[in-house]
């Protein structure tokens, strides 16, 4: 004897693939999305952190452009630097102090400027407390060729910084003898570029960062009576403090018996 069919068991086997259609559309739906979020969070961070490495090789650009003109007052040029995922910060104001230790008033001070780009560690991370030096090296003070820039990458608070700053270069330039040849009178020469920002500004987007020599002017330090210091033990030591960073000293070897110093800052408006 057959068995009556059961309408309402029919219609629940209905409904059930009818909720199994919807939950696996549903689920597959979910996963589209959040494959398409992790892929597109996948290419941010790469766009990220190929945009910080092009900075970085626009401030190497920029420093070349720099340095070229930096001696030449009126001289400008300019270097192209593009700025979505972090931000370039133009810093105004930051101590730098040169003074020659044992010869009285052989010193000159001045703020600078000095150029940061920074991103979120989410584009690139080097790992807490890294830092390392793209251009130059820590020392802020220098005795012979080279670059005068600094160009460092550090990292900290879930940032990553590359910062822009110039140092100081000192050397014996040359020796004179007065017309009687009894005095011999050494010239050294203290060399620096001075950035000239005038107000702290954020930069987003493509632009030009320019550089504009103002004017290269010498303060000549020649002791109290004009003629020049006396050489002391035949040396002299030149200590610089730049902002935060740690004081740096160097020895310049003497052969005169005065000596005569002579500044020569190099003043470098910088502006987007």
């Amino acid at each position: 004897m057959k068995k009556p069919k059961n309408p309402f068991l029919f219609h629940r086997l209905g409904v059930s693939y009818t909720i199994s259609a919807v939950i696996m559309t549903v689920t597959a739906i979910s996963l589209t999305l959040v494959a398409a979020s992790y892929a597109y969070q996948i290419m941010e961070q790469q766009r990220g952190a190929t945009e910080f490495d092009v900075a970085k090789e626009s401030f190497l650009s920029f420093n070349d452009a720099l340095e070229n003109i930096a001696w030449k007052p009126q001289a400008r040029r300019s270097a192209r630097f593009t700025v979505n995922y972090g931000q370039l910060d133009l810093m105004p104001n930051m101590d730098l102090k040169i003074n020659v230790t044992d010869y009285s008033g052989a010193a000159y001070s001045n703020s600078t400027g000095y150029v940061v780009y920074r991103t979120k560690t989410r584009y690139v991370n080097f790992g807490e407390a890294y830092q390392s030096y793209f251009l130059g090296d820590s020392g802020t003070l220098s005795t012979g060729a080279g670059s005068y820039g600094r160009g460092s990458i550090e990292q900290k608070l879930g940032w990553v910084y590359i910062t822009l700053s110039y140092g100081v270069r000192a050397m014996k330039a040359s020796t004179i003898e007065t017309t009687q040849g009894t005095v011999r009178i050494n010239n050294v020469d203290i060399w620096i570029i001075r950035l000239s920002i005038t107000k702290f500004s954020t930069n987003i987007g493509d632009f030009d960062l320019k550089a504009k020599c103002l004017d290269v002017t010498t303060y000549t330090r020649a002791g109290p009576g004009g003629n020049g210091y006396n050489v002391l033990n035949k040396q002299c030591n030149i200590a610089v403090q730049l902002g935060n960073n740690p004081l740096d000293m160097a020895t310049i070897e003497l052969d005169g018996d005065k000596v005569v110093f002579n500044f020569v800052v190099a003043t470098v408006q910088v502006i987007v």
